[in-house]
């Protein structure tokens, strides 16, 4: 059985009604009510994906998502009541792979759900193909489409499903620049959203690591148009 998914808001009616979703979908469910809760449970169990309440007492939903991120790689969808641009920002810098509004629609959740773990886990299917056809190489840098890994030189980089979708996405076409409305409809496997901050906040987070890493700028931005990867 697949490991469940993990819900965490301090309002229980919110929390119940996600689960009454979920468990109807065919999955399986873990709750915390508060992020101390949350990260004890995840030391102990492991959870194919969390939905984290941004507004909790104690620690908030950014920081349960900033120490998940220290070790983990597990998919993330943050829920708050505020809509303002900023607030989505924080949370995908943080470590968020998707943000969604209270109040919600349960279908649409259940939809984001689906697609973060079709991103996140669906990659990590052995194709027909060979190893050699999935795994490209510039440098000191591997990105396997089979293992879901990146390295540079040898070292992992700890990425997102978001990106390291955007990555292998730019990667297989090296020097070819992509609009953000190709790169989320590609990666996000939906129709672009009107805002630009989502996918210029993951490109961001992606190359920090991947700087940090190789001390290469491997993604440029091609102002006004669109983003590539440049080896």
């Amino acid at each position: 059985m697949n490991e469940p998914i993990l819900i965490v808001d301090d309002d229980p009616s919110i929390a119940n009604l996600i689960e009454i979703y979920l468990v109807n979908e065919g999955y399986s469910v873990m709750k915390a009510n508060n992020g101390k809760e949350a990260l004890e449970l995840l030391k102990r169990k492991d959870a194919r994906l969390v939905i984290l309440d941004v507004m909790m007492p104690g620690l908030d939903g950014l920081e349960v998502c900033r120490q998940i991120r220290v070790d983990r790689a597990v998919p993330i969808l943050m829920l708050s009541a505020k809509a303002e641009d900023m607030d989505k920002i924080m949370g995908l810098m943080t470590g968020a792979d998707d943000y969604m509004v209270k109040p919600f629609n349960p279908l649409e959740l259940l939809a984001r759900v689906r697609s973060l773990i079709r991103r996140a886990y669906g990659l990590n299917a052995k194709s027909n193909r060979s190893r050699g056809a999935n795994v490209i190489t510039f440098d000191s840098l591997e990105i396997d489409r089979d293992t879901h890994t990146v390295t540079v030189d040898g070292k992992p980089v700890h990425l997102t499903s978001i990106e390291f979708g955007i990555l292998h996405y730019l990667a297989s076409s090296p020097g070819r620049v992509f609009s953000a409305e190709a790169i989320y409809e590609h990666v996000w496997n939906e129709p672009y959203s009107p805002t630009y901050t989502t996918v210029m906040v993951h490109i961001s987070k992606l190359r920090d690591k991947l700087e940090s890493e190789s001390g290469q700028k491997w993604i440029q931005t091609v102002w006004g148009v669109g983003y590539k990867f440049d080896r």
